[in-house]
């Protein structure tokens, strides 16, 4: 078994071992899976550390690192050829931080789920189960394989919301799982029709190898996917275009961009704190990786022609995200909505199609996964004592939780993009792509970086509102002194040795983003040498 096999499947052997344990051992659950994260992080941190940063080559064999090819489905189809599946795994400087940032965010879900009560057998294995999807989606170089992870991450995340979310958590998990299936089903479409347009030059039968998807020279002259074919089209838009478009919405709702963002409220404000922080440190990271390794790398001639509209898709959803954000009276929906701003430049970074961009929308992907994870956690820390998120419930907390404030305070102030943190790294470089990206002839205009730039000041007015709000002032608390006994206590050590880490990483790369552009920038450069030859 190859590294990247161990880091998809010791999560499945968790959940086995979980749900084969007898009830009399419940607690050991919990440690079940906290060993294996740990494990998984481990041995995520020791590949990032190997990663060779000089490969590149992103549409060859060659740009990938701990690559494992076997065949697994290979039939006969008599006068169609052959059906030819493999099992084919690798990683480059796209997929290899986020790798270690799953790993990493299991591990801070796990931590927060040290007081789940409710049914541990179902909800540890469960989460195993959604650890093994993620770790496979991100190394997955088989598009059947890939679609296969990504749709077996939905019926977990369907189960944990619907079974152990809030008061409307049915409503939550169904919009949620319609609204991704909706997506995949399309998806599904165009994958069968790359199958069908693309061969295997060694075999010289179609395949699902997204490497030779990537390749020009490797498709079928005259099939539906066939490059630079224009009398194949649908409904007169360009067979190429019509695919990029289906498998950018497919994606895009993982994002979430706006207006197919409304499931991810919904499913922040039910779902329970340690799914929260899967959902926004992993799953959001999941849609934007999508764009860049599917809709980008296979349709870069594509991409040219849409990334106007992509830019203002981003654009939008930052301002939407922002505004929508100052608004909320709810602390998590306040914090959902400031993901979708978020990630809205995630968004706007990939449709610059500069170096700077790009790089920039994978830095902030990264960023944002730990501190919306930091984020979620801490909301969940004052929600466990009081069972209230009501902004203004809470004043001068700062009095009564000294410690809670602190960690907050430097959440707060990382996520709105204060130099010396990561957001700042990431969103400085959408912005600087952004407004290169009209010199370089992607055709971006400068004033949406300039809008995009109204988004931070806009994130800093609903985060430093928030924070005057609830910490400072003479302290009132609708649950009067009953609350105040409790907030007492402040933050314990468990809940500290989960978010010191998140919070610590937040200040490294925003000091140090070498550690994170090293192993990033030959894969980037090499993506966009490729797209810039449609430019």
């Amino acid at each position: 078994m190859g590294v990247l096999s161990f880091l998809i499947f010791s999560p499945l052997v968790a959940a086995v071992l979980i749900a084969v344990l007898p009830s009399s051992l419940r607690q050991s659950y919990k440690y079940i899976a906290l060993v294996f994260t740990l494990i998984q992080l481990i041995v995520s941190g020791w590949l990032y550390g190997q990663f060779d940063n000089t490969a590149s080559g992103i549409n060859t064999a060659d740009g990938f690192q701990y690559v494992e090819q076997v065949p697994w489905i290979h039939l006969s189809l008599g006068s169609l050829g052959q059906l030819e599946i493999d099992y084919f795994l690798g990683i480059d400087g796209i997929s290899m931080p986020l790798l270690v940032l799953s790993a990493f965010v299991m591990l801070m879900a796990i931590g927060a789920s040290w007081n789940i009560e409710k049914n541990l057998k179902g909800y540890f294995a469960l989460i195993m189960l959604l650890n093994m999807a993620v770790m496979g989606i991100f190394c997955a170089l088989d598009f059947f394989l890939f679609y296969i992870f990504y749709e077996v991450m939905l019926l977990p995340l369907y189960f944990l919301i619907g079974i152990w979310g809030g008061a409307n958590r049915e409503y939550a998990a169904i919009k949620f799982f319609i609204y991704t299936l909706f997506g995949s089903v399309f998806m599904l479409l165009v994958i069968v029709g790359l199958y069908f347009s693309v061969i295997n030059p060694n075999t010289g039968a179609h395949t699902f190898n997204m490497l030779y998807m990537m390749d020009p020279s490797h498709y079928v002259d005259g099939s539906f996917f066939a490059w630079f074919n224009n009398y194949n089209e649908v409904l007169g838009i360009p067979a190429r275009l019509l695919g990029f478009i289906v498998l950018f919405l497919a994606f895009a709702i993982k994002v979430p961009i706006v207006p197919l963002h409304t499931w991810l409220p919904d499913a922040h404000v039910e779902a329970p704190t340690p799914i929260s922080i899967i959902l926004a440190g992993i799953l959001l990271k999941i849609g934007g990786y999508g764009i860049v390794r599917v809709c980008v790398s296979i349709f870069p001639d594509a991409v040219t022609y849409s990334n106007w509209w992509l830019g203002l898709i981003g654009v939008v959803s930052i301002l939407y995200g922002a505004f929508n954000a100052l608004a909320q009276k709810d602390l998590k929906r306040m914090i959902a909505y400031s993901s979708i701003s978020h990630m809205g430049f995630v968004v706007l970074g990939i449709a610059s199609l500069t170096v700077e961009g790009i790089s920039g929308a994978l830095f902030q992907m990264i960023s944002h996964g730990f501190l919306s994870a930091s984020l979620f956690f801490l909301v969940g820390v004052l929600y466990d004592r009081v069972h209230d998120r009501n902004i203004y419930n809470f004043r001068g907390l700062a009095s009564l939780m000294p410690k809670f404030t602190v960690f907050i305070s430097l959440a707060f102030f990382a996520s709105l993009g204060l130099p010396g943190f990561s957001a700042f790294i990431g969103e400085a470089f959408v912005i600087i792509g952004a407004f290169n990206a009209e010199s370089v002839g992607s055709g971006l205009p400068r004033w949406m970086a300039i809008a995009g730039s109204v988004g931070i000041l806009l994130s800093a007015a609903y985060f430093l509102w928030t924070l005057q709000r609830m910490f400072f002032g003479q302290t009132r608390l609708k649950g009067g002194e009953e609350w105040a006994l409790v907030l007492e206590k402040d933050i314990n050590w468990r809940e500290r040795i989960v978010i010191i880490p998140a919070l610590a990483l937040a200040l490294i790369l925003g000091v140090m983003p070498f550690l994170f552009f090293d192993k990033l920038n030959s894969s980037v450069v090499h993506l966009v040498s490729i797209v810039s030859q449609y430019l």
